[in-house]
């Protein structure tokens, strides 16, 4: 069963969470129910595939083992070393499904959802090494944050503080009103995203572009058109399941982070970045942008700020863009946003000198302009039509 992908599920996940609305009205817990549902949403979601279930229990287990040891481990000890293997040894089956297929070799946590679970396992080691993290972990909570099933096959990407803190609130039955209504409307707009506007575009456009435009347009003009329909289609479709992960958590009482802020409204690149899959963003941010920062300025290898800056842009979007696939689409589309931002940055720095671009209405939406193109082109390359 493909989680959010038809009637079907919507329907069983309405039943299996009408005794969590029940009890939220009253302003009971329904933390232990909802993690027995969890258990078998995820169960009808990897149930159909032997090989994926077992994926999936091999490698919820070895997370959870990891994080845990490592938590022990760091109440007594901190040595950088055995923080790097914990936090490699993380990423390795993430790794593996990413390499193994372009050796033409079979790999065992191929299901869906395994990056978004290894980002939760990487950060709750990170934030365990930086001493955010240190109570004691229960085993249940820890597995139920990881394999949330409202957010496993698509995102948003928690983060175990904020999510800890809204496990352990019980609201009261108005403050579970507010969630409830407020997690219905976005379960619609998921709905109106997902099952109308993206289904529109894919089926009497993209399906037609940018090759069968049947005259009516130049081959020059079906790309364009098409470059611009898939930006929509991208937009309307991952919004649409966000929206639906963030509803069906609001409902279980989790405020699970929006995904998508009016990106295409976006008045620069590092605006678009703080709107466009936001939990992504944000976490590459954090845990590979800052450190990467940090560690540079801390060993002093290369002086100048921005020269470190700069490098860490790379880097940032370079790993975004091997996230999504090895293929060289997607890492020229990690390298094109690298080079928007520092362009941006270097302009931004050059204006705060010589105030040649002032900040208002027009160049605002000059900016929209411009930032809406670059990213539509954007997501050109990510298409692979460009190649």
């Amino acid at each position: 069963m493909t989680p959010y992908g038809n009637i079907f599920f919507f329907i069983i996940i309405g039943i299996l969470l009408l005794p969590t609305i029940i009890l939220g009205l009253r302003g009971k817990p329904a933390k232990n129910y909802n993690i027995f549902i969890s258990i078998i949403i995820l169960a009808l979601i990897f149930g159909n595939s032997l090989n994926g279930t077992i994926s999936l229990i091999l490698f919820a287990v070895f997370q959870l083992l990891l994080i845990i040891a490592y938590q022990k481990y760091r109440l007594q000890k901190n040595s950088s070393s055995v923080f790097v293997f914990a936090v490699l040894l993380s990423i390795l089956p993430l790794v593996l499904v990413k390499v193994l297929p372009i050796l033409g070799l079979h790999h065992l946590f191929g299901f869906l959802g395994v990056s978004y679970i290894t980002f939760k396992s990487v950060q709750m080691i990170l934030e365990t090494r930086d001493g955010l993290i240190k109570d004691k972990i229960s085993p249940t909570e820890l597995a139920y944050f990881l394999l949330f099933f409202p957010t496993v096959s698509s995102g948003p990407i928690d983060r175990w503080r904020r999510f800890y803190k809204d496990l352990h609130t019980v609201p009261s039955s108005q403050d579970y009103q507010k969630l409830l209504l407020s997690g219905i409307n976005y379960i619609f707009v998921g709905f109106l995203y997902k099952f109308i506007f993206a289904y529109l575009i894919y089926n009497y456009t993209l399906m037609y572009l940018p090759n069968h435009t049947y005259n009516y347009l130049t081959p020059f003009q079906g790309q364009i058109a098409y470059m611009y329909m898939y930006s929509f289609y991208l937009f309307f479709d991952f919004a649409g399941y966000s929206a639906f992960a963030v509803g069906v958590s609001r409902i279980m009482g989790i405020q699970t982070p929006i995904n998508f802020n009016r990106p295409f409204s976006s008045r620069n690149i590092k605006d678009f970045w703080n709107r466009w899959h936001m939990s992504l963003s944000f976490w590459f941010r954090d845990y590979v942008y800052m450190r990467f920062v940090l560690w540079m300025t801390k060993k002093k290898w290369i002086k100048n700020k921005f020269t470190v800056s700069y490098i860490g842009f790379f880097l940032l979007f370079f790993l975004m863009g091997i996230w999504h696939g090895l293929e060289w689409h997607f890492v020229v589309y990690g390298l094109y946003h690298a080079l928007l931002i520092i362009s941006f940055d270097k302009f931004e720095r050059w204006n705060k000198k010589h105030k040649l671009w002032p900040k208002n209405k027009w160049t605002h939406a000059i900016g929209v302009f411009i930032t809406f193109n670059a990213v539509c082109f954007g997501f050109y390359i990510f298409s692979g039509k460009l190649f």
